[in-house]
């Protein structure tokens, strides 16, 4: 098919890193308490449950406001919509850094931050098809998850260190100055729209709301594969936000906790990388999925019983890898099998299952703790049998229709 003479501008790409640069941001807002869990404990004076809702409290945020957010972004656009969840996350990240031990002002300024993260996480289809030309849209759409990844990552491993070096409200303190420069530079930088677009009128953006609902709900294989999400975005969202307290009975300290954490997203980016490409070449989904799964039960079972660091470095690094790898491969699948519904209704709707079931996860992994040691092996235990189910799950599915039209 020859080339398009359509013009693409440069500056698409400063579009798309000030766009990674304001969610990395905001990821590394949710993820701050995670690695440093007993140490807040003891500054605030709360339990290790209150201290867990700071985390938790995006996903319930999440459900609440992710379809009026898109609304607004498909309404009123890029500069509006991420705009809006610029300012929330520039402003009450620079709140928690002036909130000192104060536990509630702290919880506002959380749920003030979550209420941007839809805003800005559900804007990248968005933001690609109205920069990129379609043929790069996967690759925009990619590095903008890559950017969740490598905010979470920032999270896990700086907020331990800079805790050590300034305490809590020091650490709380660089975060709100780092949110609050990179809000306004993304409210400065930021462009609506090229001077021209990079496509043909039929291959810019479809409506990202209410679109596709009773058809990717018809779909028996959609139904699996949102179960498959339930667990492993819950999964995933608990583990990382309990990650201090799962490791701390068994002697570890909060550096390595962080570290460990650090390792499970670096391991999910290379994953990330590496596991959907194959799954391009070769034309294939389900034999990735079920391969991502089976490693990622084999890594969850290594965190939940490793005693030797090495051991639990090597098992976080094995976990990310391939449950993190298996995002990607599923929204194309998803994507795929619901087709000509848009990506937009059943990405979203993978995400929602796991903002749903990390909520859930998150109160069951506190609820099974051992009162006595603090002990997180028996929940852990059943995520691993969850695994296995989702596993089992993976088996049933079919491959998608759709990819094998496009190789002919």
């Amino acid at each position: 098919m020859p080339k398009s003479d359509f013009k693409v501008y440069s500056s698409r790409w400063i579009t798309l890193s000030v766009y990674m640069l304001m969610v990395a941001v905001n990821q590394l807002l949710w993820i701050t308490f995670a690695p440093i869990t007993g140490d807040a404990t003891k500054y605030y004076g709360v339990s290790d449950l209150q201290i867990g809702i700071l985390s938790m409290c995006f996903m319930i945020v999440y459900i609440v406001v992710s379809i009026p957010a898109s609304w607004i972004i498909d309404k009123y656009g890029i500069r509006i919509g991420v705009g809006i969840g610029a300012a929330f996350t520039g402003i009450f990240g620079l709140v928690r850094g002036f909130a000192g031990p104060d536990y509630n002002w702290l919880l506002i300024a959380q749920i003030g931050i979550a209420i941007g993260q839809p805003f800005i996480l559900n804007a990248i289809t968005k933001l690609a098809a109205r920069w990129f030309p379609i043929e790069e849209r996967a690759t925009a759409t990619g590095l903008g998850t890559l950017a969740m990844y490598v905010g979470i990552l920032a999270g896990m491993t700086l907020t331990p260190y800079l805790t050590i070096g300034s305490g809590i409200s020091g650490m709380l303190y660089i975060y709100g100055i780092i949110s609050i420069v990179t809000a306004a530079i993304f409210i400065v930088l930021i462009k609506e729209r090229p001077l021209t677009a990079p496509c043909r009128p039929d291959q810019e953006e479809r409506s990202l709301v209410f679109d596709g609902f009773k058809q990717t709900l018809r779909n028996k294989d959609f139904i699996w594969l949102m179960l498959i999400f339930f667990i492993g975005l819950g999964v995933f969202n608990s583990v990382t936000t309990w990650i201090e307290d799962i490791l701390r009975p068994r002697g570890f300290s909060a550096p390595q906790a962080g570290i460990t954490g650090g390792l499970m997203i670096v391991g999910g980016v290379i994953g990330a990388l590496i596991i959907p490409m194959l799954s391009d070449r070769y034309k294939k989904r389900i034999p990735f999925i079920i391969i991502a799964l089976a490693g990622a039960t084999l890594g969850l079972a290594g965190i939940t019983f490793a005693t030797s660091y090495w051991l639990l470095l090597t098992s976080g690094m094995v976990l990310g890898f391939f449950l993190l790898s298996s995002g990607p491969i599923g929204f194309q699948y998803g994507a795929e099998i619901t087709y000509p519904a848009s990506e937009g209704t059943s990405n979203g709707m993978l995400l929602m299952m796991g903002q749903i079931s990390g909520i859930a996860f998150i109160f069951a992994m506190d609820s099974l703790k051992s009162s006595s040691t603090g002990s997180m092996t028996r929940s852990l235990v059943v995520l691993i049998i969850l695994m296995v189910i989702s596993l089992l799950i993976s088996l049933r599915l079919k491959e998608s229709k759709i990819l094998n039209i496009e190789i002919h």
